[in-house]
């Protein structure tokens, strides 16, 4: 209910010149009354270039991750990070999430500030000021249930004077992160350092042991094989401190992985958990799914491996204006870098709405080349292929660096009517 009631509140802020492609015409409604209206994206006073989000995209992506997680016996925890939209949170949570993994603890605040319950922070914390916050948090809120990495004796140490320092009266569960390998991102190297971390953690009483966590999309040169193993491995580390008795007194066991170029391998090894003192909770944490993409991760995706269990949607259209066409063989849009992601690669041209009666038609015949700050550099292979005044529809690549560019994001049906407007948080 928390979080139904704050999202009301999205609801109720105003519309100005913050918020990019909005229809002019809309300064001063709320966003709730914008969104009452279902105006149509291309024929009721928007501007380009304007980012949509496929509604029935994001429902088929929602669903489908959700049936995935339960026909594997997996707890889920999307990303946060990818969309730091809290009505996206609200979705994924009525779709049966566990709850939501954050990146540092700005996520976690914006998380608390719309009522969610249950956080993985995929990351050791670090800052005093983070855990002074965290832990009058948890004090005022015995519902709350927040988990986070540890991989170093020196941040147990900072972790434990903090706390101490602010009086904290619960502990901070934390999960041992193992490393995907040398030259990884983060992350104990070898279970003698993740010994030595468990060892460290009993020492203490501000922080208590409850798993171990990883990423397998850190495994170095990944293959199917090289990724299982590593997985192996985190299992197996599990067990080990289990039967030494290292998590006695919890309720249950946290044993997490799982981006979202692996999940299938996540889920084949976490079948193989045997019986321990304690259920355990097998936490995925894939977030790009809820857009997914045409680029990176439609590439990436573990549903290519495994088609039967079905195929996530891309759910982004950043559409943009044909403002020049200076040659026969080139165009340029109205969009650049800070309206599209780029970092991974560039978009692609899909479709072709004509600027003289809104029929559309396949891009065919043209090509993104590049992107300045304001303009996409377009090839075409015939002088008609564009004209000034088209709009060109085109796929992104990598969900993260799309949601981040746009602080109101527009909801849209197939037909082009405007349902809502999705408000992000970066």
């Amino acid at each position: 209910m928390a979080v139904e009631r704050l999202a009301d509140g999205l609801a109720s802020e105003r519309v100005d010149h913050r918020f990019k492609a909005l229809p002019p015409d809309a300064e001063g409604r709320t966003v709730g009354e914008l969104a009452a209206e279902r105006r149509n994206l291309f024929r009721d006073g928007f501007t380009t270039p304007v980012l949509a989000l496929s509604a029935e995209s994001v429902e088929h992506n929602l669903a489908l991750m959700e049936s995935y997680s339960a026909h594997h016996h997996l707890a889920f925890a999307p990303h946060g990070k990818t969309s730091m939209a809290p009505q996206l949170f609200d979705r994924q949570l009525a779709h049966g999430a566990w709850g939501i993994t954050a990146a540092v603890p700005t996520h976690v605040r914006v998380y608390r500030a719309y009522g969610i319950q249950r956080i993985f922070l995929a990351n050791e914390v670090v800052d005093a000021a983070a855990l002074r916050w965290l832990a009058a948090e948890l004090d005022a809120d015995p519902d709350f249930r927040f988990i986070c990495y540890v991989d170093s004796l020196r941040g147990i140490e900072l972790m434990d004077a903090a706390l101490r320092a602010a009086g904290a009266r619960r502990p901070v569960d934390v999960v041992i992160e193992l490393g995907a390998g040398d030259g990884a991102r983060t992350g104990a190297r070898t279970e003698d350092e993740c010994r030595a971390l468990a060892d460290a953690l009993a020492g203490t009483d501000t922080l208590r042991l409850v798993g171990v966590a990883g990423y397998e999309g850190e495994v170095p040169d990944a293959t199917p094989e090289r990724v299982l193993a590593w997985l192996r491995r985190l299992l197996a580390l599990a067990v080990e401190f289990d039967g030494a008795g290292r998590f006695a007194g919890i309720d249950e066991i946290v044993l997490s992985a799982g981006g979202s170029a692996w999940f299938d391998a996540v889920a084949d090894v976490f079948a193989e958990v045997p019986e321990l003192s304690t259920p355990v909770l097998k936490l995925l944490r894939s977030g790009a799914y809820i857009s997914h993409d045409d680029g990176h991760y439609r590439h990436l995706t573990p549903f290519n491996r495994v088609p039967e269990e079905g195929a996530l949607q891309p759910a982004f259209r950043l559409w943009a204006q044909v403002v020049s066409r200076p040659s026969p063989g080139q165009a340029f849009l109205n969009a650049g870098k800070r309206d599209a992601a780029y970092d991974l690669d560039l978009p692609t041209a899909q479709v072709v709405r004509s600027g003289r009666d809104g029929t559309v038609r396949p891009a065919a015949g043209i090509t993104v080349t590049g992107l300045s700050d304001q303009h996409t550099w377009i090839a075409t292979e015939a002088a008609g292929d564009l004209e000034v005044g088209d709009w060109v529809g085109m796929g992104l690549s990598h969900p993260c660096t799309s949601f981040d560019k746009w602080q109101l994001i527009p909801l849209v049906e197939a037909d082009g009517t405007v349902t809502d407007y999705l408000r992000t948080f970066f």
